[in-house]
């Protein structure tokens, strides 16, 4: 791989790639009779023009926060976990549970305990295929692709089955009272108006920071990096890659596990199917846009709920573009930043050496 400057590999690539990514959207706009520029100007209006555009762009980058966190994680430790959508579903379930346990009590002790509850069923479900790579050698990516659909097929029985109320028609679970719910924002600041941005979003505020000082500035993430670079090395300096494994994938399950927090107890305020709603896969695009910093994450979540919710105006406001124009933009934006985010590597390490060639010379 070409090296770059680290200010060029973090921000420049990636910032490159968005807009070509954006660019080659726009020839597609253009191809079927409509204003590229005014369909940008659209999408921002949508994502930032007003209160509930706004709310609702954290909502979405609230949620890829958590996912984007959950796979960034994992593969500082060299490993690819493509299962945050799974982990998220079945965390749903630790916090309806213990929410409804509680049901009609105070938020400000539901809400923490969803924390927990959530975060243990999630890094259950994640801990096993960290389990079957590290004494059994299952490949991760495939076992943690199966627990999606364990998970999809587990749940929808559960919820249609078990947590389904009677006399009620939707697949549903028995909803949370008001006061259990965590508060969405537009309970202390009227801008939000009906967006459903809650106080999870702190929450992924926090773990951003928390991320980055578990993995630069601990002992631990030193052992996790050492695991992800080398291995073998790592190995012979005296670190259990068996253990390590485990345990990175109990916390990715935990990381993954707040979108159930922040959509089961924050959002619908019941278990409903499908909630995740592809949250976890955009997670992959948005931990490997980011470069696996949580500075990037949090830079490329905030990417996606713009498209997400600029998206949403842009079909509303532009019904020449549909929804699967939409869809296609965003996956240009995937492509560009994921599977060939390296195709401006090469070009921009020469354009930078020849700039740099003068000052050297003197």
């Amino acid at each position: 791989m070409t090296p770059l400057p680290r200010w060029a590999d973090v921000v420049l690539l990636p910032l490159l790639n968005v807009v070509l990514a954006f660019l080659v959207g726009g020839l597609i706009v253009l191809a079927v009779g409509q204003n590229p520029l005014q369909a940008v100007g659209i999408m921002l209006y949508g994502a930032f023009g007003y209160g509930s555009g706004f709310g609702y762009t954290l909502y979405y980058t609230t949620d890829f926060i958590f996912a984007g966190l959950a796979v960034s994680l994992a593969y500082h430790a060299g490993l690819f976990n493509i299962g945050p959508e799974g982990q998220a579903y079945v965390a749903g379930l630790g916090v309806i549970l213990i929410g409804l346990a509680l049901n009609g009590m105070h938020w400000a002790l539901v809400f923490p305990l969803m924390i927990i509850c959530g975060a243990a069923f999630g890094a259950v479900w994640a801990f096993v295929p960290g389990y079957l790579q590290a004494k059994r050698g299952s490949h991760i990516v495939i076992t943690t692709i199966l627990f999606n659909f364990i998970a999809t097929a587990l749940m929808g029985f559960l919820i249609s089955r078990v947590l389904k109320p009677a006399g009620v028609n939707s697949d549903e679970s028995a909803p949370l009272e008001a006061i259990s719910r965590v508060p969405q924002l537009r309970t202390f600041i009227e801008l939000f108006k009906n967006s459903p941005v809650n106080l999870t979003f702190f929450l992924a505020i926090a773990a951003l920071f928390l991320v980055y000082w578990l993995i630069w500035r601990t002992k631990f993430g030193y052992a996790v990096r050492a695991l992800g670079h080398n291995p073998v090395a790592a190995n012979y300096a005296g670190i259990s890659n068996q253990k390590m494994i485990m345990i990175v994938m109990a916390m990715a399950g935990m990381l993954a596990a707040m979108v159930a927090v922040n959509n089961v107890g924050g959002v619908q305020g019941r278990l409903i199917l499908n909630f995740v709603n592809g949250a976890g896969f955009v997670g992959i695009a948005v931990a490997f846009m980011g470069k696996g910093h949580p500075i990037g994450v949090g830079l490329s979540a905030l990417l996606f709920g713009i498209l997400y919710q600029g998206g949403q105006e842009l079909a509303f406001q532009m019904p020449g573009i549909t929804r699967e124009m939409i869809v296609t933009i965003q996956a240009l934006v995937i492509l560009f930043t994921g599977a060939m985010g390296d195709m401006l590597r090469k070009p921009l390490a020469r354009l930078l050496t020849r700039t740099a060639a003068p000052t050297g010379a003197k």
